[in-house]
């Protein structure tokens, strides 16, 4: 299979204690952390296109934009849904859509870059001697 536009994955989580706003630090109450959400949502855009490319290539995150709309409470389980609705060059852009058990929670857009891994690794590195 290869990449186009209407591909989707989706993958849940059962929402632990690691997870919560508290324990990330950025909240004081026991629910579901936007970070951690944010990352779920992150994860399922990647494992819907990363399995579909060649070995020496994966993808990056570039741009993020989500609305936690709703909290949910730790033990809870979260469903997030990726769709790709487009592809220009190596840019690829998702619809994320997060639910728990009783409603939506979250929805955004999401752009990933394909990127070949021993070059990332290699400019990188070079970033850095370059210091």
């Amino acid at each position: 299979m290869e990449l186009e536009i209407g591909l989707s994955y989706e993958a849940e989580k059962f929402v632990t204690q690691e997870d919560s706003a508290v324990q990330y630090g950025s909240g004081l109450v026991d629910v579901f952390s936007t970070p951690a959400l944010v990352a779920f949502m992150e994860k399922t855009c990647m494992d819907c296109v990363d399995p579909l490319l060649d070995n020496e290539y994966c993808t990056v995150g570039i741009e993020i934009n989500v609305k936690h709309l709703k909290a949910t409470k730790i033990g809870d389980t979260v469903r997030s849904i990726a769709k790709l609705i487009k592809i220009e060059g190596n840019i690829l852009t998702f619809e994320v859509k997060a639910y728990d058990s009783i409603d939506i929670i979250a929805d955004g857009i999401y752009k990933r870059f394909i990127i070949h891994k021993p070059t990332f690794l290699q400019k990188l590195d070079q970033q850095y001697e370059n210091r």
